[in-house]
């Protein structure tokens, strides 16, 4: 979980940085629809030259993405077991007692697998290639029509620009409470399932105890300059849709007709 590396702002000069948040906000949100266009090996090799294309433009470097991509391994193999000997149908490639393996089972999980990388990599640049005051400028822009039903648009975004931003801040937390206990001889990894569920239960209290005393702090900071909500609100950086945003959303356009061509 420390590799995390959802939350984390890379600051680099590329492409996709100087793109508009709204644009990569739109871009992201059509990418989770059209990949489910998807069905066989050539819209799938779409979706991924996509996603490499977009690592390649946005400068930050692979490994970078590969070591953030570590900890949801797990889910993934989780989903791509499911999938393997869940899955019916076409020739039997392996049996062992009730688990049947079929050719179907075997590409819907290599599928699925896919379609789950490409969908968290995606998002995974939106917040590596932006900061969290851009996206919540860009969301509370974006979400700007609802006001008129009485929706709260900037404490909204607010709310989720800040959840990003704590995320790599409570896991490095997690690491120091974690180093602290060890130190002091608790052993979270070792011994029956109970006695390290056991062990978490010192872990989280002080986590907890943090964040709620993070949460007040940053409370207390925005009173004390003044901060009171949208009302009379002004920005230090404005928006400036370019041709470069126009071209992206083109471009995803595109994607989204090559997809129902292949699929077809």
């Amino acid at each position: 979980m420390f590799n995390l590396v959802i939350g984390q702002y890379v600051p680099l000069e590329s492409y996709v940085h100087r793109l508009d948040p709204r644009s990569k906000l739109i871009s992201v949100f059509l990418f989770v629809i059209i990949v489910f266009l998807a069905n066989n090996w050539p819209s799938y090799g779409l979706m991924v030259l996509f996603c490499l294309t977009a690592i390649y433009f946005s400068k930050v470097p692979f490994h970078f993405i590969y070591r953030g991509l570590r900890s949801i391994l797990i889910i993934v193999l989780i989903t791509f077991i499911l999938n393997l000997f869940f899955t019916t149908g076409g020739p039997l490639l392996f049996k062992l007692g009730w688990f049947h393996v079929t050719l179907n089972g075997l590409i819907q999980a290599v599928f699925i697998s896919i379609r789950l990388l490409v969908i968290i990599v995606v998002t995974t640049l939106l917040t590596l290639t932006t900061s969290p005051i851009e996206i919540t400028d860009g969301l509370e822009l974006l979400l700007n029509p609802l006001k008129k039903v009485k929706l709260p648009v900037h404490e909204f975004a607010l709310m989720m620009s800040i959840s990003l931003r704590f995320i790599p801040t409570l896991l490095e937390e997690t690491e120091k409470i974690i180093k602290a206990q060890a130190a002091r001889g608790s052993d979270m990894t070792s011994g029956p399932l109970k006695s390290r569920l056991k062990a978490v239960v010192p872990l989280l209290v002080p986590l907890f105890v943090s964040a709620f005393k993070r949460a007040e702090d940053l409370a207390l900071a925005m009173e004390a300059r003044g901060y009171h909500g949208d009302q009379g609100r002004t920005r230090l950086r404005k928006l400036v849709w370019t041709w470069r945003d126009t071209l992206l959303l083109i471009l995803l356009a595109v994607l989204t007709a090559l997809l129902i061509i292949v699929r077809n």
